[in-house]
């Protein structure tokens, strides 16, 4: 019976800032190989035993989903949008009542999008070995062997130690909190304990009973927001008003930790959920002192130090360092004790609350045509860099307070302002004045790009009436 992969890909990965934001967070960058995180899930969940995947992402991801999907070859059997982040419970009981009505005996596997695991062949095997178990109506989760005293992930219980036999199901005792690091060495040194990686097996039918046992405050707000949710080009867009009203609460909280008929499957074929800079060292490959570098960056007797550019005209050098995290972007630098990797979150929560807008906006916003960054920002002016993908438009829209100049520098743009249509070549350029409706377009098979220049009295996103728009977004400053 081939299994239905649930991707769950909104959430916001805050411990790896600055390269993860809440505008573009960890599972849409390449952070381990040359595909994303995402891609490598989706990637590693699919073949003759799995269905095309279930997705659940949040509005503002849609289009980035579609489009790392469609990189890859893969076409989602459907994706659902989260009208807000409700933590895990809502969206697995939204998923399985969206397989209730094509598949209600089928399997799902619901699993984070933003995971690494180096040999997806073993991943698989051990997915096929928990599928009986599933079948036969246990809750399956998989457990991974420690390999250190790790602080930041959950554990679950065993009876005995699992030993080092083929994949096998056994039974699962208890789940366990994120430990201090004295109970995390003697957990590690018992051998009884795995770590919770939070991906989980189950029929259609024996979740939603476990929700029905467990959870049954839950299923009405879903089930409306469910029943009352609208199409949107390929997506279904829950209902927003009857989600809100859903408990924002984890699937371990909800189902998991209440059950009696819970199953775990040992894995120890190499997993990381990429929690914070530090596994990200441990996954990236390290010279004979253990400094992992990445992009434009060099260092110069450096020991136990992961360094890393983001972007090629950041050229990044460490003297001398010793179990040291540093990552350069193109509008904010993080230097850390290797040893406070857990404490990034706390300088994303300091740089919120002074305003800075790096705290949750990436240099690159992406939208489902393209993406932009700012090059220059002034009072009344603003130099951008915009990239069109072939055959993608811009709405067709006007500004209330800015003017634009647009220098076409790669590919051909077809430009409409007012009721004027023309073709725009690679150092041409036109002048959209302020309240002008106008729109761009890459009518080529190669990417188009150009510079923006934005003069006015108010330069922000929201600046923007649509009027007319193949992604069918509404106004404000994404749609």
């Amino acid at each position: 019976m081939p299994v239905t992969p649930i991707l769950l890909c909104g959430g916001s990965g805050t411990r790896l800032w600055p390269l993860s934001r809440k505008s573009y967070p960890k599972q849409f960058s390449s952070l381990i190989g040359h595909n994303t995180l995402f891609q490598a899930s989706a990637m590693r969940l699919s073949g003759p035993d799995f269905s095309t995947p279930l997705i659940l992402t949040n509005s503002d991801f849609r289009f980035i989903v579609t489009e790392q999907l469609a990189e890859i070859g893969i076409d989602p059997g459907a994706i659902l949008i989260e009208p807000e982040g409700r933590n895990t419970a809502p969206a697995v009981l939204a998923a399985a009542l969206w397989l209730e009505k094509s598949d209600p005996d089928g399997l799902m596997l619901v699993a984070p999008s933003d995971h690494v695991v180096p040999d997806p062949d073993a991943f698989r095997t051990v997915v096929k070995a928990g599928a009986a178990a599933a079948e036969a109506g246990q809750l399956v989760t998989f457990g991974i062997s420690p390999t250190h005293p790790e602080t930041g992930y959950g554990y679950l219980e065993l009876a005995d130690p699992p030993g080092n036999a083929e994949p096998t199901v056994l039974h699962l005792q208890r789940f366990v909190e994120k430990p201090d690091a004295v109970t995390a060495q003697q957990m590690l040194a018992a051998g009884n304990y795995l770590w919770n990686a939070g991906i989980f097996l189950f029929s259609v039918k024996t979740i939603l009973a476990a929700f029905r046992a467990h959870a049954p405050e839950l299923i009405e707000p879903v089930q409306r927001a469910f029943d009352a949710g609208k199409p949107d080009l390929g997506f279904l867009r829950l209902d927003s008003e009857a989600w809100a009203k859903a408990q924002d609460i984890s699937i371990d909280y909800a189902v998991m930790e209440r059950a009696e008929n819970l199953s775990v499957v040992p894995f120890s074929a190499g997993w990381s959920d990429l929690g914070g800079w530090d596994a990200v060292w441990r996954e990236t490959q390290q010279d004979g002192r253990g400094v992992a570098t990445t992009g434009t960056a060099t260092a110069i007797d450096c020991d136990n130090t992961l360094l890393r550019s983001e972007d090629p005209r950041v050229e990044l050098v460490g003297i001398g360092l010793d179990n040291i995290i540093t990552v350069a972007m193109p509008d904010a630098v993080l230097v850390a004790d290797a040893s406070r990797a857990q404490d990034v979150k706390k300088a994303v929560a300091a740089l919120k609350e002074k305003g800075a807008q790096q705290a949750t906006a990436f240099p690159k916003d992406h939208r489902p045509w393209g993406w932009f960054e700012s090059l220059v920002v002034g009072d009344r002016f603003q130099v951008k860099r915009i990239h069109v993908h072939p055959g993608a438009a811009l709405s067709l829209q006007s500004h209330h307070h800015r003017s634009e100049h647009w220098i076409v520098v790669e590919g051909t743009a077809k430009v409409t302002v007012d009721d004027t249509v023309h073709l725009v070549t690679e150092n041409q350029s036109v002048y959209v004045p302020l309240g002008a409706v106008h729109r761009m377009e890459n009518p080529g098979k190669v990417p188009m790009v150009l510079i923006e220049v934005q003069t006015g009295s108010y330069l922000g996103e929201d600046d923007i009436i649509r009027y007319e728009d193949v992604y069918s977004r509404g106004q404000g400053a994404k749609g």
